[in-house]
């Protein structure tokens, strides 16, 4: 009687510890990601949305968000090439096109981005008078826009749009112009 009960026990913790690496073997994708299969640390596969069963212990997944998502280029004093001191700030619009790429080839791409961001919207409104670059606003975003694509897509990442909100010239320039048009 003893040894049933012990085998008894024996098959439950058996059963329990099934029970366990079952659940851990499966994951779900959400419909907006991808799934990075890793065996022992090492990229293995990609899967799409829904159900994914993995080896327990020896693989590990990082799901990687596929949606478009913002970053704000926080605002910057930029001197113009009339030696203007305008204040700069920007938004980028960007998704994952490659999630393997975007896991293993960068660390922290939002803030590499901005930085680039930055240094880019110093030179294109440093080589702009005040007047090109409040006038020429589209031409910056486009000029932004493409040097930001060309540098991420070695990074797995597309930059869709890039909009500089705003552009402030020092207050007493911006009296000056109103009192300019004003008189005008």
């Amino acid at each position: 009687m003893e040894m049933n009960n012990f085998l008894f026990v024996l098959m439950m913790i058996f059963a329990f510890i099934m029970l366990v690496a079952l659940a851990r073997s499966a994951r779900v994708v959400a419909q907006y990601e991808k799934g990075l299969v890793l065996r022992l640390g090492k990229y293995r596969a990609t899967v799409d949305s829904g159900l994914t069963f993995m080896v327990p212990v020896i693989e590990d997944m990082i799901k990687v968000d596929m949606r478009e998502r913002v970053i704000n280029v926080e605002p910057q004093k930029v001197i113009t090439k009339d030696n203007v001191s305008v204040t700069v700030d920007a938004v980028i619009y960007f998704r994952i096109a490659d999630p393997v790429k975007a896991t293993f080839e960068v660390q922290n791409f939002s803030y590499a981005a901005t930085t680039l961001a930055q240094t880019n919207l110093r030179n294109l409104i440093g080589d702009k008078s005040l007047d090109e670059t409040l006038t020429a606003r589209d031409l910056i975003n486009t000029n932004l826009r493409m040097v930001l694509d060309e540098a991420t897509n070695t990074w797995g990442v597309k930059v869709t749009r890039v909009e500089v909100q705003r552009i402030d010239p020092p207050a007493d320039i911006t009296e000056a112009m109103s009192r300019q048009m004003k008189a005008e």
